[in-house]
């Protein structure tokens, strides 16, 4: 593994139940596929038949979230963790667009879960450490698509750079392209007592095998 992974104490006091499973691999990545938007269809169709809008904050791994966003300080309403909002357009009838294979892969295995995913270009992310903390008042982050987040209260992964990733939104400068050769990709299970982090771990290889042709694959899960 390339990267030491360190969850800060104000984490590990917070959300003691809290475990991140981690992905380093090379992959290939392009337009989505076919057989990428077929199962990705398949997905949302039997999400929005089975869900409804109240539903969504009852998953347990979503409500783990939200109550890891209050405990910090941070209103999960206004700042929805990623799986939130995606499970939330499923069931609305608003659809998912297509974007890469890279990024709709770590959007099903979100799906999937239930859990935040974030889908990283290894080469872009600096330093040897990733260490999961809080946002703090202030501090610059550049969501996807999206600006300037206000990241206090919300838990962040940081470089030697600074914060790149968060459950509401992965920041622009690690964000993957179709040339990204090499991935990071991190799930946040802020409740592992009720998740089975080894069935998550087999989904997360078997989706970015299937579809981004991943090999070299190292994986590993780290609690505070």
């Amino acid at each position: 593994m390339e990267k030491r992974i360190e969850i800060e104490d104000k984490v590990k006091a917070g959300c003691p139940a809290y475990a991140m499973i981690y992905m380093e691999a090379d992959v290939d990545n392009a337009e989505t596929g076919d057989e990428l938007k077929r199962e990705f269809d398949r997905l949302t169709e039997s999400i929005a038949e089975i869900y409804q809008i109240p539903d969504v904050n009852k998953r347990p791994a979503i409500a783990a979230t939200r109550q890891a966003y209050k405990t910090f300080g941070k209103d999960p309403n206004r700042y929805r963790p990623s799986q939130e909002q995606l499970m939330r357009r499923v069931v609305r009838g608003l659809g998912l667009y297509n974007v890469n294979n890279l990024v709709d892969s770590g959007n099903i295995l979100s799906l999937t879960t239930g859990c935040s995913v974030g889908v990283f270009d290894r080469d872009k992310i600096q330093g040897d450490v990733i260490r999961l903390g809080v946002g703090e008042e202030g501090e610059p982050y550049e969501g996807i698509g999206r600006g300037p987040i206000n990241i206090s209260g919300i838990p962040v992964i940081r470089d030697a750079e600074g914060g790149f990733g968060t459950p509401t939104s992965d920041n622009e400068r690690t964000k993957t392209e179709l040339d990204t050769k090499r991935v990071s990709v991190t799930v946040h299970v802020f409740d592992s007592s009720v998740e089975d982090l080894a069935d998550i771990t087999a989904r997360m290889v078997d989706i970015f095998s299937r579809h981004c042709n991943a090999r070299n694959i190292e994986t590993t899960v780290v609690r505070p």
